[in-house]
């Protein structure tokens, strides 16, 4: 008989990865920010395990969706904000 347990996916891994993708679509600000905390949280979590959970990729995935929608949103409100400026100094000189 085999007594050895099979790994677990880690849930927040799972976690991590649903909500990377909702702040691609439904969630933009709140799935990214939970996406980016649960990735973290799931690595840790995995790494700690000694290898009774899997789900590194799904965790990384999660993160990587984080990581870009959030670096796309500041690169979005940097081009806003210049733009809001920009316009303002040329209605300022015209």
């Amino acid at each position: 008989m085999n007594d050895r347990q099979s790994p677990e996916t880690n849930g927040l891994a799972v976690v991590s990865l649903v909500f990377g993708i909702l702040g691609w679509t439904l969630l933009p600000l709140v799935g990214i920010i939970v996406a980016i905390i649960t990735g973290h949280m799931a690595l840790g979590q995995i790494r700690r395990s000694g290898g009774m959970q899997t789900g590194e990729g799904l965790a990384i995935a999660g993160l990587i969706l984080g990581y870009l929608g959030l670096a796309i949103g500041l690169l979005v409100l940097m081009l806003v904000v210049f733009g809001v400026i920009g316009i303002g100094l040329l209605a300022m000189f015209a």
